[in-house]
């Protein structure tokens, strides 16, 4: 009730992990707070606010901590293991710091809403007396299982070919988290996805970006645990429901799309004739895939758009550039939420990010899985079994997908029958999508409750 007086209900301070795939969505929720009523500071590393190009328009202000490297954030620490220990340590200090100099400028927090990543944040946030408020960009399904290893109900390594959760279909085990099926990997992320759970109960409340409606089961049975809400799907509000005036792009990017050169490729292409390919900003695929991906494309006989990140364009096949010329633009970086909305483009080939998976099925675009790690093979499984709004590709005994199987998926999505079952199935997704966010939608209807237990705490 102290911000009342100032015009607003609650001052919300926002604590994303440092990655783009996390700033994205809780910068989108910031925002729907913002048109409620909710003053939002989101608080960024001091090394992300360096390299990004933000929107000065923006209604959510933007404040920074410290993970130590202030310099190059993750790419300055010698390894995964110093960079988390560092980010805790140091992050915990200046986000203390942060809130009280919140409070010395007269902008008081009420609530902390924190990134699953970030437990620790609610250790801070309850030093203070604030409400302590976990936001997740993963799937539920995906957190399901990293809770389940935590409370150790799911001992590691899996002792099974399959597994069963409640309120999950039966997952072979490479369907699985790459840290659960191969639990030995990246120890240092691995401890990061785990311990997550590891003071979830003393969340005030525990936020989702999906919706009710794409993880019923899994949604229904987390939230007999926990006071757990769906506020789901973070994209651009024109590109949903369309009340959130301006609010056209994120408004942060650490790389500068090239929307200009994109948009006007596409507007001559026939109604959804592009095969549009991206892998986000973390993947690195080795030199013998990009060249299968490659030829693959060029074997499909369709038009395709390729992000290809500045760091990787190296490992393209020699000439690859100049014999599809015809046929293909290959970009540094482009708007992935214009080209996946563009009529022009008929499918996403992705490695299943889930803020990927949930921008093509909130825009009805059909998807050819490609994971590479994380929780992405869950994602693709999700994709092609239970939402069936693609088709995943498989690697053969070396890891690598093959030109032939590329060709196939892309063959199969945009020619044939099995293509028009699985745009029906987008294009009914995206329906619900919009709904849920819509004005009495489902998450419209638990943000608000969320909003209105705020302005009486």
């Amino acid at each position: 009730m102290v911000n009342e007086e100032m015009g607003y209900k609650a001052h919300a301070l926002i604590l994303p992990y440092p990655l783009q795939g996390h700033i994205n969505p809780m910068l989108q929720f910031s925002k729907r707070l913002v048109s409620k009523g909710v003053k939002a500071t989101l608080a960024n590393t001091i090394a992300i606010n360096k390299s990004m190009h933000s929107d000065p328009t923006s209604p959510v202000d933007i404040e920074t901590i410290s993970d130590g490297f202030d310099e190059g954030g993750f790419s300055q620490a010698e390894s995964t293991e110093v960079y988390l220990s560092t980010l805790e340590s140091v992050g915990a200090q200046t986000l203390a710091d942060l809130i009280k100099k919140l409070k010395d400028l007269g902008r008081p927090v009420n609530v902390l809403i924190y990134d699953g990543f970030l437990p620790w944040a609610l250790d801070v946030a309850k030093q203070f007396g604030l409400l302590g408020v976990v936001f997740f960009t993963q799937p539920c399904t995906v957190n399901n299982i990293y809770y389940h290893v935590q409370r150790s109900i799911l001992p590691l390594p899996l002792a099974e070919p399959t597994v069963s959760l409640p309120g999950l279909p039966l997952l072979q085990a490479s369907e699985t988290p790459s840290f659960v099926s191969d639990s030995g990997s990246y120890p240092g992320f691995h401890h990061l996805v785990v311990n997550q759970f590891r003071n979830i109960d003393e969340a005030d409340w525990v936020l989702y970006n999906n919706f009710h409606k794409l993880e019923e089961e899994v949604v229904d049975w987390m939230a007999k645990r926990w006071r757990l809400r769906t506020v789901g799907p973070t994209l651009p509000s024109m590109f949903l429901d369309k009340r959130l005036e301006d609010d056209k792009d994120y408004g942060i990017s650490l790389f500068k799309p090239d929307t200009q050169t994109c948009m006007k490729w596409l507007q001559d292409k026939p109604k959804g004739s592009v095969a549009y390919v991206a892998f986000g900003s973390m993947a690195e695929l080795g030199a013998e895939q990009m060249e299968e991906i490659a030829w693959g494309l060029k074997a499909s006989n369709r038009y395709f758009l390729w992000v290809v990140r500045e760091s990787e364009k190296a490992k393209l096949p020699k000439n690859f550039m100049e014999e599809t010329s015809d046929k293909s633009l290959v970009i540094s970086w482009c708007p992935q939420l214009e080209v996946l909305a563009h009529e022009a483009t008929g499918c996403f080939i992705t490695h299943c990010g889930f803020n990927s998976v949930l921008e093509a099925l909130s825009l009805g675009v059909p998807i050819v899985a490609m994971p590479q790690w994380t929780d992405q093979p869950t994602n693709a499984k999700f994709v092609e079994d239970v939402w069936k709004i693609g088709i995943r590709t498989w690697p053969d005994e070396k890891g690598i997908v093959r030109r032939e199987s590329v060709e196939l998926c892309i063959r199969q999505i945009m020619e044939g029958e099995k293509g028009k079952e699985i745009r029906e199935k987008a294009n009914r997704w995206r329906i619900l999508a919009k709904e849920a966010i819509s004005e009495g939608g489902s998450s419209d209807l638990n943000i608000d409750e969320f909003v209105a237990q705020l302005g009486s705490s």
